[in-house]
């Protein structure tokens, strides 16, 4: 008789803990739904932050924003750049992650994308072919092929401290 109400009891906790915990994720849903659904016309700002940190202290930043349809032919607000910290390099150097993201929602590829940079340099070795500066504060994305729709680049960079990154111009294809 005491098992089967122990069992009993371990099945009811059980059970309550599922409900909340699926009322717990369809909350969440829900909240995340309207938040991309009833964004305001022409707000472009992150419809996800998440910060992570991680024991030594280091933070982490993904942020994404929802794809836009503006009927309007592409310009270099369709691309975005996102940027956060990264795992230093084992000599103590910080580095930092960086997305570059098309989200126009129609057919809008973007090409040639140039991104004001400083006098950008890692002490990480970048994919040319994804990032490089020509001049001063003058980097070429892709190596200047489209960025179709939706589509991200994502590299690694080390150095002493961030660059502020922006685009500068880009060709609509």
């Amino acid at each position: 008789m005491m098992r089967v109400l122990i069992g009993s009891l371990k099945a009811r906790s059980f059970f309550t803990v599922s409900v909340a915990a699926l009322l717990a994720i369809a909350l969440a849903l829900l909240l995340f739904v309207s938040g991309l659904v009833n964004h305001k016309e022409g707000e472009r700002e992150a419809a996800i932050k998440v910060m992570l940190s991680s024991k030594t202290n280091r933070t982490v930043k993904i942020s994404r924003k929802p794809l836009q349809s503006s009927g309007k032919a592409c310009s270099k607000n369709d691309i975005v750049i996102y940027q956060g910290q990264a795992a230093p390099l084992p000599s103590g150097i910080p580095s930092y992650a960086v997305q570059i993201m098309n989200v126009c929602a129609s057919d809008c590829g973007v090409s040639n994308i140039h991104v004001h940079c400083g006098w950008f340099s890692s002490a990480r070795l970048v994919n040319p072919g994804v990032f490089r500066r020509l001049h001063f504060d003058d980097c070429l994305v892709n190596d200047g092929e489209a960025l179709g729709p939706g589509r991200s680049l994502f590299f690694k960079y080390s150095n002493t401290y961030s660059y502020h990154l922006s685009v500068s111009s880009v060709v609509c294809c």
